[in-house]
């Protein structure tokens, strides 16, 4: 009995078995459905389709992030599965209908097939149309059935279905034959994409087209009987013919589009800020403009516009050229590649100091010969004005006063703000760069310094998250930048010394950019005349242009005023730019400061009062204005010794280092150096003072030198250089305690001294003297140490 039992029970284990394993099936959650690559495509800001790529497989398959739209919907269970929501994915009663047709037929001519089952079935595969098949099909049905809700399967089947050609999916389809979203498609339209996927090689030529409005029509008037549509809809649907062809793809920002791709992130669309026809409106431009700097050499433009009220990228030109066929250059993505700065970065220099209370804008820096341990910066013309305004140096984007203020700020902290601010391609250490980050020692992309001069603008306004991230798609976080903590009144400041309309170009004339709109502009060249850069600042816009040659050839007409600023004008012409930014006076102090040298004002200066920055405390005082006593004619100095003081005239007077004074003249008719002193005992009080007439431009105090070897083996000559404030002085040169000569008018002595040190004495004509000592080191100590080159 105990055995029979037994016996029974385990009959009754063995025939569960197979209930147990179909139900651990069906429970058990099934793997990602579909597995195939996407296109990459980017749309507008209002949803307009600006560009796609095929995905990897050679399909057109767009990414879809939103649900099925309402036409669609209806037309498809309409057509396909009207008992979709009443069955569990396998509905019987059109298995039973099914298989009653096909034997009345003597053919298969009905699946009886569910949404859900045909969803399985592109999840499995092509294959022969078999018993097994539809078995298999089942199953996994019901399986998805329980996994996904009835909206989400009928998601995953439009997303997926074949539409005809290499077309994918509901989005794919409805662009390629509508030219419009899923979610605009009339009922006619939504019926033709219902009926595709039973066939989809119907699309293919003439006939099959006939056959689908056939059934597109049949599908209409079924709506009708459903009550879905009425009878006027019914007949404007039916008169609406069908699509003539697939519609080509737009090739709108397709720079932006491929950038944005090879980040790997398709499983949605991109969806930008660009605006549809201001981009096609940049871009015409740009290739026209593209074609003029073909002719001389220039292969390669980008341009960037920035919406500061929005802060997001609302055109974006990566290159032109796309039609040439003897380049491939234009293919490269200049916007966001890495290209030498040039003296472009100088602005945000010029707000750290300024908040920080280093400068203000009217403080002469010093304009003059300059070394820093062997660098020697030079300005674009190759002229020195002597001491320039810290506002003016700027304007004029001069680059020995920008490297002097760099050595005063630190290159580790400019650096750091830098990266702060925004730019990603800073990766060496600060001291590798040097003093030459200043002037294109580093690397740049256009769209991260544009991003940081619409910040300075969007500071400089007041707008809410001025300090965050310019972005480029809808989707993205928005993130904090370091622009945050630059002052309201710093930002305006700056912007305020863009707004000049004239730049010295390459050969020191001035050139003339004349706008009625309120404009902060500048222009940036690299080292070798191989990148050009003009960004452009308004209320409403930043704009942001590069010119050049992607391949790193250097052209002479590569120049931020010749080849990039032209185009900057061209484009800011297309925009509402918005006016000008208002004074932010709130965030904004009056300060008085000394009216000539633009520092704090001692008792001797004359005064004006400017704006700094509210949290601005700059302390030095004006070092500058002397007071000089005079004859009776005003022509000489005197003392007590050779002029009663009561006869005497005693005036301010406005007086630079000898150096400063020497180059400033030349740019200043109206600068009066101090008058000689008059004949006597006063004279000798001057005689102890040569540096106060007379200095050394080179060599400077501490200065090591190098004399290199000629091509003959002999060595080569260093050549001395000083200035005097007296034009017609007549300077004695001894080095050693030995004559070398004497200069009048230009202060130049060559000469070739010996390694070790040396002292040079200079005595003007009236006796007075200086001395400087310096070193002339061997080549082997100048291959260990910093030196400063002998070449003039």
């Amino acid at each position: 009995m105990k055995i029979r039992n037994r016996k029974k029970k385990w009959r009754l284990a063995a025939a569960a078995l197979p209930a147990l394993a179909f139900l651990v099936y069906l429970l058990w959650p099934p793997g990602p459905l579909f597995d195939r690559p996407l296109s990459p495509v980017l749309f507008s800001e209002d949803g307009q389709l600006l560009g796609a790529r095929l995905a990897a497989d050679g399909q057109w398959h767009f990414p879809r992030d939103r649900k099925v739209p309402d036409k669609y919907f209806q037309a498809v269970l309409q057509f396909e599965d009207r008992r979709f929501y009443l069955h569990p994915g396998v509905d019987p009663v059109a298995m039973v209908r099914a298989a009653w047709q096909n034997l009345k037929a003597g053919r298969i001519k009905s699946g009886g097939s569910t949404i859900t089952m045909q969803l399985a079935r592109l999840t499995i595969g092509s294959g022969r149309r078999t018993v097994g098949r539809k078995l298999k099909e089942s199953l996994l049905a019901l399986k998805i059935e329980l996994r996904y809700s009835k909206r989400e399967i009928l998601e995953l089947f439009a997303s997926n279905a074949p539409f005809g050609r290499n077309l994918v999916g509901l989005d794919a389809a409805s662009w390629f034959y509508f030219g419009r979203h899923p979610e605009d498609l009339s009922w006619a339209e939504a019926c033709f994409l219902a009926v595709l996927p039973k066939n989809p090689g119907l699309a293919a030529d003439e006939n099959g087209m006939s056959n689908i409005r056939r059934k597109r029509d049949r599908l209409l008037e079924k709506l009708r009987r459903r009550g879905l549509i009425d009878e006027i809809k019914l007949k404007l649907a039916l008169s609406e013919p069908l699509p003539a062809g697939l519609r080509p793809v737009p090739r709108e920002a397709e720079h932006l589009l491929e950038t944005l791709a090879k980040d790997g992130r398709v499983k949605t669309p991109f969806r930008s800020f660009i605006k549809a026809e201001l981009q096609r409106r940049i871009s015409a431009r740009a290739e026209v403009y593209g074609e003029k700097l073909l002719n001389r050499g220039i292969r390669n433009l980008a341009a960037v516009v920035i919406d500061n009220r929005k802060g997001a990228v609302v055109a974006y030109v990566g290159n032109v050229g796309a039609h040439r066929n003897f380049d491939s250059a234009q293919f490269v993505d200049v916007v966001q590649s890495p290209r030498s700065t040039g003296s472009i970065l100088k602005p945000f220099l010029y707000a750290a100091m300024l908040q920080e209370g280093f400068i203000t804008p009217e403080m002469l820096i010093p304009d003059i010969p300059t070394r820093y341990q062997g660098f020697r910066p030079k300005n674009f013309d190759r002229q020195f004005r002597g001491a320039v305004s810290a506002r003016r140096a700027l304007a004029w984007s001069l680059n020995v006063t920008a490297v002097r203020m760099l050595h005063d700020f630190g290159i580790p902290r400019f650096k750091n703000l830098l990266a702060g601010w925004g730019m990603s391609t800073l990766f060496r250490p600060a001291d590798d760069y040097g003093l030459s980050l200043i002037l294109g020692g580093a690397e740049g992309k256009l769209l991260e310094i544009a991003s940081i001069y619409a910040g300075i603008g969007r500071q400089a306004m007041g707008l809410e998250g001025a300090g965050e991230k310019i972005k480029l798609l809808q989707d993205e976080k928005s993130q904090t930048t370091g622009l945050a903590r630059l002052s309201r009144g710093a930002a305006y400041l700056t912007l305020e010394a863009l707004t000049e309309v004239n730049r010295p170009d390459e050969e020191g004339f001035w050139r003339n950019f004349s706008s009625s709109r309120w404009v902060a502009w500048k222009t940036g060249t690299s080292f070798g005349l191989k990148d050009a850069w003009a960004v452009g600042v308004t209320p409403n816009y930043t704009v942001g242009v590069w010119a050049g040659n992607a391949d790193g050839e250097g052209r002479p007409e590569i120049t931020g005023v010749a080849a990039a600023a032209p185009f900057l004008f061209e484009a800011l012409a297309l925009l509402d730019t918005g006016g000008e930014i208002p004074l932010p006076d709130r965030h904004l102090k009056r300060v008085e400061i000394c009216a000539d040298s633009g520092y704090l004002p001692g008792d001797l200066c004359p005064k004006k009062t400017i704006w700094l920055p509210a949290e601005n405390y700059f302390d030095r005082g004006c070092a500058f204005h002397q007071l000089v006593h005079l004859d009776p004619s005003g022509r000489y100095r005197v003392d007590s010794r050779v002029e009663s003081v009561a006869k005497m005239r005693h005036q301010s007077w406005f007086v630079l280092p000898p150096v400063q004074e020497y180059y400033y003249r030349a740019y200043h008719p109206e600068y009066k150096p101090l008058p000689p002193f008059k004949s006597g005992r006063a004279r000798e009080a001057e005689v102890a003072e040569g540096a106060r007439v007379m200095n050394l431009i080179y060599p400077e105090p501490g200065t090591a030198v190098y004399i290199p070897i000629d091509l003959d083996g002999r060595p080569g000559e260093v050549v001395l250089e000083a200035v005097h404030r007296q034009p017609g002085a007549v300077i004695h040169w001894h080095l050693d305690e030995e004559y070398l000569a004497s200069t009048r008018h230009f202060h130049q002595v060559t000469c070739n001294p010996t390694p070790g040190e040396h002292v040079l004495v200079l005595v003007d004509n009236e006796g007075r003297r200086l001395a400087r000592a310096f070193t002339v080191i061997s080549r082997g100590e100048a291959g260990s140490r910093k030196v400063a080159d002998s070449s003039r």
